[in-house]
C-alpha cells in the first residue's frame, strides 16, 4: 500500500521542526560544569542580576541547581514567563537529572524535554487504522489541532514508560494493563524556534495496538473527541495539511515508514531526514 511518491508533503514537516540553527546568536547556558541549554542574549542580560548566576559573553552559569527553580519564578514576577505547575528533570548524558525546572521555562532556557507520543493502532480487515485525537479548545498549545491518541510531556521523578501508563489512563480511558502492551519502537529529536522560544524535544515512540471492540474516552478534558481513520487517510492529513500537531507530524511519518507506506527511494529520503541532529 504506497502512498502518491509526492514526499514534500511530508519532508516540509520535517524541516519545520528543525528549523533552528544553534547557537543562531544564543548563548550557551550551564548547570555547573554542564551544559544544558541554549538562552537568549536578551534574557541572559536578565539572568545576570540573579544570585547564583555568572553571565559572560560567551555563555551564562548557574552554579546552584537547586537554585534554577527559584531563577525561573523570579522570571515569571518579572513577566517573562509563563508559570505551568510542571516540574520537568534536567538530563545530561549518561546521568540521573541534574536539577528541575518548571515547563513553561523549558523554551526560554533552550533545555531539552522529553515526551511520549503513542500511535493507536486498531488493526482491521480493510487495513490498519489509527486513533485520532482533537485536542481541546481551550489549550494553550495548538489548541483544536490533532493529536496522538496519547502524548505528553515527561514529568520529573517518572520514567517514560510511567508516563505512559499515566496519560493513557487521563487522556484517553485506558487502563493500565492494556497500555502496558505498548511496544517502544524508536526515538526522535528535533531542534525547532517558536514563539514561545527553542524547543529541544525528545520524543519517546510506541506502539499500541488495541482490539478492535475498545472506544478511548475524553477523560481531562485536554482531548475534545476521538476518531478512528484508516491509516491512508492519516497520511494524506499529514501530506496535504497542518492538521495535526507540528511534532505528531513526526512521530507518524516514522509510523507510515515502519509500516511501509513510501517507495523505497523516498523513504530512504525521508529517513534521513528524521535521523538529522543538529
Amino acid at each position: 500500500m504506497h502512498i502518491e511518491p509526492e514526499i514534500n508533503g511530508f519532508l516540509r514537516h520535517i524541516r519545520a521542526c528543525n528549523n533552528a540553527v544553534l547557537p543562531g546568536g544564543r548563548l550557551p547556558f550551564s548547570i555547573g560544569a554542564d551544559h544544558v541549554g541554549w538562552v537568549q542574549p536578551a534574557l541572559a542580560r536578565v539572568l545576570a542580576a540573579f544570585p547564583h548566576v555568572t553571565a559572560k559573553p560567551d555563555g551564562v552559569c548557574l552554579d546552584d541547581p537547586a537554585a534554577l527553580q527559584t531563577v525561573v519564578r523570579g522570571l515569571v514576577e518579572r513577566g517573562l514567563l509563563r508559570w505551568r505547575g510542571e516540574a520537568f528533570d534536567v538530563h545530561v548524558p549518561d546521568a540521573p537529572p541534574i536539577a528541575e525546572i518548571d515547563r513553561g521555562a523549558l523554551p526560554a532556557f533552550g533545555i531539552e524535554a522529553v515526551g511520549v507520543h503513542v500511535n493507536g493502532l486498531v488493526e482491521r480487515a480493510d487495513g490498519p487504522h489509527l486513533w485520532v485525537a482533537r485536542r481541546a479548545a481551550d489549550k494553550a498549545l495548538d489548541p483544536g489541532k490533532l493529536d496522538h491518541l496519547v502524548a505528553g510531556g515527561v514529568p520529573a521523578g517518572l520514567t517514560a514508560g510511567e508516563t505512559l501508563v499515566k496519560e493513557a489512563a487521563e487522556e484517553a480511558g485506558i487502563p493500565a494493563e492494556l497500555a502496558r502492551q505498548a511496544v517502544h519502537v524508536g526515538v526522535i529529536r528535533y531542534t525547532m524556534a517558536r514563539e514561545e522560544g527553542l524547543r529541544r524535544d525528545l520524543l519517546q515512540c510506541y506502539d499500541l495496538t488495541l482490539p478492535e471492540a475498545f472506544r478511548p474516552y475524553p477523560h481531562d478534558g485536554e482531548v475534545a473527541a476521538f476518531e478512528l481513520w484508516p491509516l491512508r487517510r492519516v497520511a494524506e492529513a499529514v501530506r496535504t495539511t497542518e492538521t495535526f500537531k507540528f511534532n505528531v507530524n513526526l512521530v507518524l511519518i516514522d509510523l507510515f515508514l515502519r509500516r511501509g507506506l513510501f517507495p523505497p527511494d523516498d523513504a530512504a529520503k525521508l529517513r534521513a531526514a528524521l535521523s538529522w541532529q543538529p
